[in-house]
């Protein structure tokens, strides 16, 4: 018997052994011909699938931490049209929750193009919109189980970020927007488009969930931080639009900007948009230049320039502060008699009372002295007819022309001297004038204080644009332009502190001529003397309520200064200096 069960297992191990023999003989088939590919490719297909990976788009932050640009989930909702069983009621749900027309979705609903099995009847739904139509496809659905209606069934929710500006408006010429498409367009937005949409990430994802861990994580874009106050920027629109209607201006633009380091802490313009509404972009501007006019609207900026004329014919030895001249009212320069804004003369004048009582006849004959040639040097330098380089899209230059130029005329050299007949933007001023409120040392303006990637933080330095003049000649000439306007108790004059600045009244050429019926008001100032921490550049287009800067823009330039130094806790002088004796 025990012989009986021996044999049979021989017998069956034998078989065993036959089968593992022609397994072993498969496989190695199988691993050495054309099929070892198939099934190769079959296998990795199955596992995986090719996927693209959007990252969410970098925010942007003011310099204190509020947030002006970020992300939020929209909805696309589309309908399954092979799940579909009533369309009726999707269509009139969405109608009703989103205020579309019913005729129009059915028609789109019954009557799709060839082929399609999936539609798009609404997108960037707000989620409160999209969770409504969900809860009441969850309750039709209950409905329905009991088989008296085919309610929402078919109606999908596709959720997706998209650009959200939790300030509206605010800041809206520095921000600038991004479109549907995820393209950015002037200001941050357009200028480091790239940085802040990231890299797409196309790879294969594994469709076994116990492989999640290979999924690739996407960075998401830059996170942004600007040097931009957001209290300060809100009061530089809210005192723009105030003086525009107080002097029935037809548009105008307030900056302010640290001159020690060019960084930008406000700036405003009286065209604003809502960023979350784009598409209103044709409606609120004519041309693109309108978007941002301080960097993007070259202008004649008139006597603010006269700041320069002065720095440079001190810089250059032809006078000192006291030197004196005649002022006889009018000067001959290139065949055209050049007179003051008043046709008045002055008589004696040193060059506190040139900058004092703004004297065009003064920087006429201070740029006739230099001679050509110098002259246009000194405003190469402070960089007049180039770019900024400000880190805001859309930055256009300003032009000065210079002797060669087949439009420049002898008269020119009299015209510019006092602003006119030269073009540039607000920002392309501030960044000359900074290097008299900065003792020498001109700055590059600029919007962005640091980045933000993979949870580092790198900060922006400052930049410099060389030094027109000397230290010594910046900081006479800023005690000059004190002195000059506490002599005729400017409007532009903040209590507790002293301040430096210019006005500037231009005439507007139009047509090859000067229109006399209305001018540009410009003021340029800095404070304190002696330890400028802002800059503030006012411009108002075409004020009806005055002639002259004197009684606008000054005492714009005022309000704008008492706001900053309380917002920048910027103490009085007396206290700055009791402190520093200590």
């Amino acid at each position: 018997m025990r012989q009986q069960y021996a044999r049979r297992t021989q017998v069956l191990t034998s078989v065993l052994g036959l089968v593992a023999l022609a397994i072993i003989v498969q496989m190695a088939r199988i691993q050495n011909s054309a099929e070892a590919a198939v099934f190769s490719q079959q296998a990795q297909n199955y596992a995986y699938e090719l996927k693209t990976f959007y990252p969410d788009r970098g925010e942007i932050y003011d310099r204190n931490g509020r947030l002006l640009a970020g992300n939020k989930t929209v909805y696309e909702i589309g309908v399954d049209l092979n799940t579909v069983k009533d369309p009726h009621a999707i269509a009139f749900a969405v109608s009703a929750e989103l205020d579309m027309d019913y005729d129009q979705l059915m028609d789109a609903i019954q009557n799709p193009p060839d082929g399609l099995s999936y539609i798009v009847i609404a997108d960037y739904i707000e989620a409160q919109q999209a969770v409504n139509l969900q809860e009441l496809k969850k309750a039709l659905q209950d409905i329905a189980a009991e088989g008296t209606m085919g309610g929402l069934t078919g109606l999908q929710f596709k959720p997706h970020p998209h650009r959200s500006y939790p300030e509206d408006s605010l800041a809206s010429n520095i921000i600038g927007f991004v479109t549907r498409e995820g393209r950015g367009y002037f200001g941050i937005e357009g200028k480091y488009d790239t940085l802040l949409a990231g890299n797409t990430v196309q790879v294969l994802v594994p469709t076994d969930p116990n492989k999640a861990f290979e999924i690739p994580r996407v960075s998401d874009g830059t996170t942004l931080i600007l040097t931009i106050n957001r209290d300060l920027q809100s009061a530089a629109e809210q005192i723009l639009d105030k003086s525009l209607s107080t002097y029935g201006a037809q548009g105008g633009t307030i900056v302010v900007m640290d001159p020690s380091n060019g960084e930008l802490l406000a700036m405003a313009s009286s065209r604003r948009m809502d960023l979350n509404q784009f598409w209103n972009y044709n409606v609120i501007y004519d041309k693109s230049n309108q978007f941002n006019p301080a960097i993007s609207t070259p202008y004649e900026p008139g006597s603010v320039t006269k700041v320069l004329t002065m720095a440079a014919a001190l810089d250059s030895s032809i006078v000192t502060p006291n030197t004196t001249y005649l002022d006889t009212g009018s000067v001959l320069i290139g065949g055209v008699t050049i007179q003051n804004w008043n046709r008045e003369p002055w008589g004696v004048q040193s060059m506190v009372g040139c900058l004092q009582h703004s004297l065009n006849v003064c920087m006429v004959n201070l740029a006739s002295q230099m001679g050509a040639s110098t002259f246009y040097d000194y405003m190469d330098a402070f960089g007049f007819g180039h770019l900024t380089g400000v880190d805001l899209d859309g930055e256009v230059s300003g032009r000065l022309k210079v002797p060669g130029d087949a439009d420049w005329y002898p008269v020119d050299l009299g015209t510019n001297s006092f602003g006119q007949g030269v073009t540039a933007t607000p920002l392309q001023v501030m960044m000359s004038v900074s290097s008299i409120a900065n003792h020498g040392q001109m700055v590059v303006p600029h919007a962005l204080y640091a980045m933000v990637r993979e949870g580092h933080q790198y900060n922006v330095p400052a930049q410099f644009a060389g030094s027109p003049v000397s230290e010594a000649t910046a900081d006479t000439l800023s005690e000059m332009l004190a002195i000059s306007l506490e002599a005729e108790a400017s409007l532009a004059l903040v209590p507790g502190y002293r301040i430096a600045g210019k006005t500037g009244t231009a005439q507007i050429p139009v047509d090859g001529y000067y229109d006399s019926s209305y001018t540009n008001h410009s003021f340029i100032g800095w404070g304190p003397v002696d330890d400028p921490k802002f800059m503030i550049y006012v411009w108002l287009e075409r004020p009806t309520e005055s002639n002259w800067s004197s009684e606008t823009a000054a005492e714009v330039f005022s309000e704008m200064a008492k706001k900053t130094v309380i917002l920048l806790d910027i103490p009085p002088d007396y206290i700055r200096q009791q402190l520093a004796s200590q």
